[in-house]
């Protein structure tokens, strides 16, 4: 227990890439969810067709793999190579954006066809109507799934210390371990605990969407109609 500070500090120094590589993973990971998502229903056959050889290839092929084709083999091909963060992000976005995709068609199916048969009566456009209508029900749907995912793409970076961004892992098992190897059970513990933080901290965000966004369509947040079930 005596070095209990100095393996906290050395862990914590690692939070912020691993912060960094799961924000910008969830932000690319959206961007190709909905884009992709959108594509699988779209009626051009070619723009199905693109996406989902997309969703199938990431969906379908080791993730870790996948990082050292963008990390190690990327450069050979085309002749520069991304710095080690940016590529894990690259990466962390487009493996689980594939996952979002069908979290997204998924969801878009899920709404009533009433709704959208009642958008077309009112003289909305296509645009107007997947924005106004249907995207506004999908996206309530489609948060609890994005929270699973999230929490996983956050867990998924923990591979970019095979490429040594120095994330908690890296810390843990590249600086911890080789010198404080009769502490392995505490340093472990302690990673443990930071990605359990970071993930209830993930859950908490989500959570709060969900709330905003069931308001926002006029429905009851979840947990409080369930209680409300309970109660009766």
């Amino acid at each position: 227990m005596e070095n209990l500070p100095r393996i906290v500090t050395v862990l914590l120094s690692g939070v912020p890439a691993t912060v960094i590589a799961a924000v910008g993973g969830i932000a690319l990971t959206i961007v190709l969810s909905f884009a992709a998502g959108l594509a699988l229903l779209s009626h051009r056959r070619w723009l199905r067709a693109v996406s989902r050889v997309y969703v199938e290839a990431f969906r379908g092929t080791s993730e870790v793999v996948q990082l050292f084709w963008i990390f190690f083999v990327l450069p050979v091909l085309v002749g520069f190579q991304l710095v080690p963060l940016f590529a894990g992000i690259v990466v962390l976005g487009l493996n689980h954006g594939a996952y979002g995709a069908e979290i997204v068609r998924g969801a878009v199916q899920s709404v009533p066809r009433a709704q959208v048969e009642g958008a077309k009566a009112l003289s909305l456009s296509p645009a107007q109507c997947l924005l106004r209508v249907v995207l506004p029900q999908a996206v309530v749907e489609m948060l609890p799934s994005f929270n699973n995912l999230f929490i996983q793409l956050l867990k998924s970076t923990a591979i970019l210390s095979f490429i040594t961004v120095s994330d908690v892992t890296e810390r843990g098992v590249q600086v911890l371990v080789p010198n404080f190897g009769d502490d392995i059970v505490l340093i472990f513990a302690g990673m443990l605990v930071i990605y359990l933080v970071l993930a209830v901290v993930v859950t908490a965000g989500m959570r709060w969407a969900e709330r905003v966004a069931a308001r926002r369509v006029g429905r009851r947040p979840r947990a409080r109609a369930t209680a409300m079930v309970v109660a009766h």
